[in-house]
């Protein structure tokens, strides 16, 4: 049964039907639309909800958190401007579809999640059904991973309250960090391009609504 009913979502185009939709919504970056179209988003999801994986909207997942909407994924990658073999950090591995997503534009991706069922599940999901080779951390995302720091390029999938500074700090000259910022009913997308140590350029953006960023540095 399970077989059919994605034979079926091939057939009638789903992924190709979304990526027109997100076209249409503004996202002009092909590659992010290219890697968006590849991706079987049904994964991410229990094969009960299997029919709501191609539309254009956000779903829960459990623990308190969902996969955001595919708009959101595409809009917040194309801030990103990924180049293949970015070390890209990302705070939020949630269900693990921004993960795929980025690695299919070919980032080296250290993503982190507080949430350890869905760390193991996103790690299961990626890693054993999909094959894709993600570094996986469990823990505080609102203090990234200074470990493997610096990083090319940051992406926070949680909405905070302000910028961290231990991201900022996590950041290579010249890379990125795009955040939702804002209370915990709206935020405002930020980017910040670090352009020197200390020194940094910001630009505020539309009005999302994401999950609380929850940690040391957040809520």
């Amino acid at each position: 049964m399970a077989h059919k009913y994605i034979d079926n979502y091939r057939e009638k185009g789903a992924r190709k039907r979304l990526v027109e939709v997100l076209r249409k919504k503004g996202i002009e970056d092909e590659r992010v639309l290219e890697a968006i179209g590849k991706i079987p988003r049904h994964y991410f999801f229990d094969e009960t909800f299997w029919v709501q994986a191609y539309k254009d909207i956000a779903f829960p997942i459990g623990e308190g958190q969902t996969i955001s909407q595919p708009y959101t994924v595409a809009y917040q990658t194309e801030l990103l401007h990924i180049q293949k073999g970015d070390k890209v950090l990302e705070i939020g591995t949630g269900s693990g579809y921004q993960t795929c997503v980025l690695m299919e534009l070919g980032a080296k991706v250290y993503t982190i999640e507080r949430q350890e069922k869905l760390y193991d599940r996103a790690k299961w999901v990626l890693s054993a059904k999909m094959g894709y080779k993600a570094n996986f951390f469990l823990g505080d995302g609102s203090i990234g991973i200074a470990a493997h720091a610096p990083y090319d390029k940051i992406i926070v999938t949680a909405g905070a309250p302000t910028v961290p500074d231990v991201l900022l700090k996590q950041l290579k000259v010249g890379g990125i960090i795009v955040i939702p910022v804002g209370n915990e009913d709206a935020q405002k997308m930020v980017t910040v391009l670090k352009t020197g140590d200390n020194d940094y350029e910001k630009i505020v953006l539309g009005t999302f609504r994401f999950v609380p960023l929850v940690g040391d540095r957040a809520w």
